[in-house]
């Protein structure tokens, strides 16, 4: 039977007159897996905080077991900014300790590329202060994973990482034994790694067994039944309601009492549900030619980024576009848009982009500081147009649309520079719609959403007519919008993926193997005419090392246990001695492995 970690017993948080969680009861498990996810601002983050007692509950408690080992990745890192990547994460190991340790290459490698942090300008040894938040997410990351720990509590892990290493991410936490809760608007990540999900809704958490897919079908049917006990429901108020209408409530007790019935009777019934649809909107029609990509060179500064590029974007095409950080597809996106904007005039450095002439482009860029923070909401909205043909005679003014993108009457008036990052992405969202454009660039789009905006974005894109470009990390979406996928893989070109995203991971696969194996110094036949190691020789080395690592992962483990039973029986000296010799034992045996897997890792 799993062994209970945490437990959450009756937890309420209130924030000002807002119930985030109203008694809620939940509990984590070894092996437990747990997605959590829920609308921006409806309590997940709250959650998992009061769930690693980084938050006092209001009322209620959580408890931990009696040594919980407890790992905790929340959205704002406690890095020291003088220390260096080596100090936070590999701490005073010795290079040959963390070298020889294959969960710390596992990690280093799948977050940073290399052991060397090819990304970083001192490697391992770069200064954390100056880097970008994202830097500093995966370094705090890394130094999480590195370590053992029973339950894994991950706010947003996703964020930052390129589509390689969230792939990586989902297979290092399937393979590991801890207990996991995550926080993430990622759902292929959340297939992937997650065997439970708490959907956390207006105060009160939902439980559902398997990954998101099983949450979605899950949820579904909940939401069915509801419908059906809610029509029950409401056939019953109408005929209450009428039989009050035809009869004479105020001259005997038994009307009286079918009003108190009547009363009782919606009293529970839900509030309308906050669907939030987002409009569909007419475009343009286009012609045959959107854009024509001819021999096309894309340079940012000295580098040069795309080479003789040719490519076209046709009526109704729906293109995703992946590749490495740094590869160029936001320069690619700019070099397009700028040849649109200036009606031609502004060219890349080499070739030529051709646009039509009935393109009207809409450009969701990565950034959002491009709305005037003085602006409330509904003036932002105003700037594009005051009101919005919906054909066959309706139309709605810009304050009816900000309500069916979640602006409510209050939150239209408030200034933009008080949004949140996922509200200011859907009002960006808004605007660039209620402008009917008929080709879409979105940069990231999935920045700040909540899965339940994620998915309304979807449902619109799914009918839009025109012609898009989507770069994104978010695999699921990619996948869910569009039709095609192209990727740059850092070699200056732009190739067509028949087997979309998979098939990427795969070049990036052998790509990174074929350039470890040119980096690699070329054997010398040693003096007296030895021959050089063969392949199968190699092959010998590898599967040896491999099963050097596997042993150094039993000793690391076994000299955790003896170290805690060395301080369970601190006063018993006789016991302390014998487990100080084991201790000794294993060390001298490690030391002989990891010799052994200097030698090897010479052949391999």
């Amino acid at each position: 039977m799993a062994v209970n970690l945490v437990n959450v017993e009756n937890v309420s948080k209130v924030y000002g007159t807002r119930a985030l969680l109203d008694g809620v009861s939940l509990g984590v498990s070894e092996g437990d897996r747990i997605g959590v996810v829920g609308r921006n601002g409806d309590g997940k983050t709250t959650l998992i905080r009061m769930l690693a007692k980084l938050e006092e509950t209001d009322t209620g408690r959580v408890t931990h077991s009696g040594g919980l080992r407890l790992g905790v990745l929340t959205q704002h890192d406690s890095l020291d900014p003088a220390a260096t990547v080596r100090h936070e994460v590999i701490r005073d190991l010795a290079d040959h300790e963390w070298a020889g340790n294959a969960k710390i290459r596992d990690v280093l490698t799948g977050l940073f590329g290399g052991l060397d942090l090819p990304g970083f300008p001192q490697g391992l040894d770069t200064v954390i202060g100056p880097l970008s938040g994202g830097e500093r997410r995966r370094i705090a990351l890394a130094k999480l994973l590195i370590d053992e720990q029973d339950l894994i509590v991950l706010d947003e892990p996703t964020n930052h990482l390129d589509v390689e290493g969230i792939s990586w991410l989902a297979k290092h936490l399937r393979e590991r034994r801890s207990a996991l809760v995550c926080v993430t608007h990622d759902r292929w990540f959340l297939d992937q790694v997650c065997t439970r999900m708490w959907d956390v809704q207006k105060g009160v958490v939902h439980e559902y067994e398997g990954g998101y897919s099983d949450y979605v079908f899950a949820r579904a049917e909940r939401e069915r039944i509801a419908a059906t006990e809610e029509t029950k429901r409401q056939n019953l108020v109408r005929k209450e309601l009428a039989w009050l209408r035809r009869g004479a409530p105020a001259r005997t007790s038994k009307p009286r009492f079918r009003v108190e019935a009547a009363n009782e009777l919606i009293a529970d019934v839900p509030p309308p549900r906050d669907s939030s649809e987002l409009m569909k909107f007419a475009s343009s029609r286009l012609g045959k030619t959107v854009f024509d990509l001819e021999d096309v060179t894309v340079q940012a500064g000295p580098k040069v980024l795309l080479k003789h590029v040719t490519w076209q974007l046709g009526p109704g095409d729906r293109i995703g576009l992946v590749g490495v950080n740094g590869a160029g597809k936001t320069s690619l996106l700019r070099a397009m848009a700028e040849a649109a904007w200036t009606e031609g005039e502004t060219q890349p450095v080499g070739g030529r982009v051709s646009v039509g002439r009935t393109v009207k482009l809409a450009y969701l860029s990565q950034e959002v500081g491009e709305l005037n923070p003085a602006l409330r909401v509904l003036e932002a909205v105003q700037q594009v147009r005051e009101r919005v043909d919906l054909g066959k005679g309706r139309e709605m003014t810009a304050g009816q649309l900000c309500e069916t993108f979640g602006f409510n009457k209050e939150k239209q008036w408030t200034p933009v520079g008080d949004l949140s990052g996922g509200e200011r992405r859907r009002l960006q969202l808004l605007r660039l719609l209620m402008d009917e454009p008929n080709v879409l660039f979105l940069d990231e789009p999935t920045n700040d959403l909540d899965i339940e905006t994620l998915t309304q974005l979807e449902d619109v894109l799914d009918s839009w007519p025109g012609s898009m470009i989507v770069i994104s990390h978010d695999r699921f979406f990619v996948e869910r919008t569009t039709d095609r996928v192209f990727a740059l893989l850092g070699d200056a070109t732009l190739r067509m993926l028949p087997r979309g995203i998979d098939e990427y991971l795969e070049r990036r696969r052998r790509m990174e193997e074929a350039a470890a194996a040119a980096s690699a110094p070329a054997p010398v036949a040693p003096k007296g005419g030895v021959p050089e190691k063969s392949a199968a020789d190699q092959r010998v080395a590898k599967k040896e090392l491999q099963k050097i690592e596997r042993q150094l992962d039993k000793i690391s483990e076994k000299e955790t246990k003896l170290h805690a039973r060395i301080a369970e029986n601190a006063t018993d000296f006789a016991k302390v001695a014998e487990l100080d010799a084991e201790l000794r034992d294993l060390a001298g045996e490690r030391d002989e492995l990891e010799m052994r897997w200097l030698e090897l890792a010479d052949d391999a």
